[in-house]
């Protein structure tokens, strides 16, 4: 059997994974999120990527959603007035809301990783 890792603490990504019946343990990223570039598609799947650098799992899957505003990931409110900040900063304007998700298939020393990102405009 193949074990599963899911590289997130979101309830409504375990949530959906149950539904369809994968068997999977939870294992988050560590320390702080930090995104360490600026295209947004790339930044969604650096999740999975790090929490499958340090376990001994066959698939790791990650998903992260970030919003952009003129190019520039906004990343999470550090308290709740820079969470105003941010509402104000993309209010009655056009921003990107993305959603990605990275697989990644481990064999040995081997990795394939898929990764997926859908953007919507806002």
């Amino acid at each position: 059997m193949k074990k599963i890792i899911l590289a997130s603490g979101s309830p409504r990504r375990r949530e959906l994974l149950t539904q369809i019946g994968i068997s999977f343990e939870v294992v988050k990223a560590e320390g702080e999120e930090k995104i360490t570039t600026d295209d947004p598609e790339e930044a969604v799947m650096q999740k999975a990527q790090e929490v499958a650098g340090r376990v001994d799992a066959d698939v790791v899957i990650g998903a992260d959603t970030v919003v952009a505003v003129d190019g520039e990931i906004m990343g999470k409110p550090k308290d709740p007035e820079d969470a105003v900040r941010m509402i104000h900063r993309i209010q009655g304007r056009d921003h990107e809301v993305l959603t990605g998700v990275a697989v990644i298939l481990k064999k040995g020393e081997v990795e394939t990783t898929i990764n997926f990102a859908e953007t919507t405009r806002v």
